[in-house]
């Protein structure tokens, strides 16, 4: 399987098999100027209804929209509950996390979560073998919980979401503060990965992509 960061929270995740599914597709403005998503999906999953993270009409394809549990084309999507504050919704309203296999490399994106996982939530995100991470603050869990939910999940590769860059002027974080200190840091000149199943890093290691958008 692949993975491609368009940009923001955004990912397209290919499988072997040619299934296709975007992560949270976003809505450029003068703040958030990665491009326009103009890849084709078979599947959106959207964390929350946020125009960063919900622009689904953006999506080529006539996608099939997941917002809680689903199994389309043979994929079983866990919606597991959560919050994109520390105020239990109360700030910013409720945040989908979405677990899923995809070429039995078992994928979690965290959507815009703004705490720190309870033990009944790690149990209900079971095991993790791709972790796609925020680590940008403010709206979002920063870089020190970001590390901590890592090191909860033990996810064999760790890559890294929703943080500042030249494309987006969020008040938030760039991802250096979230990789300060970590050992394993790959950071290829690409925007998409290919991850196989039985050949993923023992130890977490984390990858930052280029966005593709």
């Amino acid at each position: 399987m692949k993975i491609k960061w368009l940009g923001h929270a955004s990912f397209l995740i290919s499988s072997d098999s040619g299934v296709r599914i975007i992560t949270d597709p976003y809505e450029p403005n003068d703040k958030l100027r990665y491009g326009n998503i103009n890849e084709s999906a078979d599947i959106v999953t959207v964390s929350h209804d946020h125009s960063d993270h919900g622009n689904v009409a953006a999506v080529k394809g006539n996608p099939q929209v997941v917002k809680d549990n689903a199994r389309i084309k043979g994929i079983e999507f866990k919606g597991v509950p959560a919050f994109h504050d520390t105020a239990g919704g109360k700030e910013r309203g409720k945040n989908t996390i979405f677990c899923f296999e995809v070429d039995g490399v078992k994928v979690c994106h965290l959507g815009d979560l703004g705490h720190g996982l309870t033990a009944e939530q790690v149990a209900a995100i079971g095991a993790v073998d791709v972790l796609l991470l925020p680590v940008g603050g403010f709206y979002t869990i920063d870089a020190a919980v970001a590390s901590q939910t890592a090191e909860q999940l033990k996810p064999g590769v760790v890559i890294p979401m929703h943080f500042k860059s030249n494309k987006c002027d969020f008040p938030i974080a760039t991802v250096e503060e979230f990789l300060r200190g970590k050992k394993d840091v790959n950071k290829p000149d690409a925007s998409e990965v290919e991850l196989k199943a039985g050949k993923l890093p023992e130890a977490t290691r984390v990858i930052v992509l280029k966005p593709a958008l």
